[in-house]
């Protein structure tokens, strides 16, 4: 890696922590959302160009995002069976991402990112 690019990762990372140390819990959660959907966006690209490697990377931080992110994050004490609904959906979303990644179907990572996105969506309009 040379200096710029070295100093452009540098500059990034701290404008990235800066956002996320100004930003609402409502942000950071939207910032989850977009992180994952990136992730996927990438990851099909990468299926798309046969990239093994980098879809499996991509695959796998979403897989994280969703569920040591969003679905840790649900408040099962006060979200009632909204909570629980998320729960299951995060729960499906994981394991498809896990069988879309075993058998390289791109088809199930553009569903789950609709599904993803309709999350964000329905997420964006309470805030």
């Amino acid at each position: 890696m040379n200096h710029n690019q070295y100093a452009s990762k540098a500059y990034s990372q701290v404008s990235l922590e800066s956002s996320v140390m100004g930003a609402s819990p409502h942000q950071l959660i939207t910032m989850l959302f977009e992180g994952a959907h990136a992730s996927l966006l990438r990851a099909k690209i990468a299926a798309e160009t046969g990239n093994v490697a980098l879809r499996g990377k991509e695959l796998s931080r979403a897989i994280n995002i969703i569920g040591n992110g969003l679905q840790s994050v649900l408040d099962h004490e006060r979200g009632g069976t909204v909570s629980a609904e998320l729960d299951r959906l995060y729960s499906y979303m994981i394991q498809s991402l896990l069988k879309a990644n075993l058998d390289n179907d791109i088809a199930l990572i553009v569903h789950i990112d609709r599904v993803l996105l309709n999350i964000t969506d329905a997420w964006k309009q309470i805030g």
